[in-house]
């Protein structure tokens, strides 16, 4: 049996983990720490420690000067999540231990996590993203399942239903936020916008990577956003089955309108422009849909 001072001192090192994974959430992810207040308190550290684990896996590339490297931390990740493997250092890392201890908790299948990083492989390389179905298939395994994951949180560890829902506000979300994020993938050579949208809007990947604004690139916003208006739709059905306990994880999918109506804006630059909205809006958008959602 372990020790009274070792227990006090494991559970003292877990509870510093979840907060390190808050307050990297906090930073780095502001739209689903705001609408992480609305989680219930006794679930809302384990699904920071979810978000937490997106942001690491998403901000490889960031981190790294070529795939290589990348593969390498996708892979440490890979055996942290492997039974045999889950200690030693990865105890050390704030967010592994997290996110072991709430896979745990709530009997998450291991397999949507490793399904994530590999989806996430894609992020390493500028390869174009092919089709439309393609970007659906990336951000399913990314954006949905961390939906799916979440709300299996709430319904501690049961399948609540929402497949549906979490595929498709997962897509809308994915799609909303590679429009946002435009500027910084065309800076680095990436270009996430199907190859079939670029063609039907008159535009090949070179093009997008100029830098020009032309006619052709607002067909390309325009085809963006209506695939990602089409599946938040569409997600809103599903959210209708999905239990009231449990569509708190959905709030920040509700972001999704607001932001597509900012790249209608006439002043809106898809190369230049920064788009996000005030905390004060974020705020009350999350909350006026916290009441819708009850």
């Amino acid at each position: 049996m372990m020790a009274n001072g070792a227990g006090s001192g494991d559970e003292a090192a877990l509870a510093s983990a979840f907060s390190h994974c808050e307050q990297l959430v906090r930073e780095a992810d502001i739209d689903r720490f705001l609408a992480g207040l609305f989680i219930p308190a006794e679930k809302r550290r384990y699904c920071f420690a979810l978000y937490a684990f997106s942001h690491e896996i998403a901000r490889v590339r960031e981190l790294v000067s070529a795939p290589l490297p990348g593969e390498l931390r996708f892979q440490w990740w890979r055996d942290a999540l492997n039974d045999e493997a889950a200690r030693g250092d990865v105890g050390a890392h704030p967010v592994a231990a997290a996110l072991l201890a709430t896979i745990a908790r709530f009997r998450l299948p291991r397999q949507a996590f490793l399904d994530l990083i590999d989806a996430r492989l894609f992020d390493l390389y500028d390869d174009p993203m092919g089709t439309v179905a393609d970007l659906e298939g990336y951000s399913g395994e990314t954006s949905s399942a961390l939906l799916r994951l979440a709300s299996l949180i709430l319904a501690d560890g049961d399948d609540a239903g929402a497949a549906d829902a979490a595929g498709h506000l997962g897509v809308a979300q994915a799609v909303t936020g590679i429009i946002r994020a435009l500027p910084w993938h065309l800076r680095r050579g990436q270009v996430y916008v199907p190859a079939d949208i670029l063609t039907e809007a008159g535009m090949t990947a070179a093009e997008l990577l100029a830098g020009e604004r032309t006619p052709a690139l607002a067909r390309v916003i325009a085809a963006m956003r209506d695939l990602a208006e089409r599946h938040y739709r569409a997600g809103l059905k599903g959210l209708a089955q999905v239990p009231a306990n449990v569509r708190p994880v959905y709030l920040p999918a509700m972001l999704v309108p607001a932001y597509l109506r900012e790249f209608g804006r006439r002043d809106y630059d898809p190369y230049r422009s920064i788009v996000d909205l005030p905390q004060w809006r974020k705020q009350w958008l999350l909350w006026r849909a916290a009441r819708r959602l009850r």
